[in-house]
């Protein structure tokens, strides 16, 4: 696949990356919060720059929301 594409910037500005947060990464507030309901493992929705939009309890949760808000969700390993 050595096609180029035209993206368009608004289309670019669409796209968000889906990561797992360890909990104990997290600031001590929200781990606050989170180990009242026992997880571990937490799913974090960045911009394309790099700021969290938001965290969930789940992946397939993650995708959902940034679907929901017009976005174009990819995994980041």
């Amino acid at each position: 696949m050595n096609e180029f594409q035209d993206i368009k910037i608004e289309d670019r500005e669409k796209i968000v990356y889906v990561r797992s947060v360890a909990v104990g990464d997290l600031p001590d507030d929200l781990q606050a919060q989170v180990h009242t309901e026992g997880l571990t493992e937490l799913y974090a929705v960045h911009s394309a720059e790099g700021e969290r939009l938001a965290l969930v309890r789940d992946r397939k949760l993650a995708f959902f929301v940034a679907r929901q808000n017009d976005m174009a969700p990819v995994s980041v390993h």
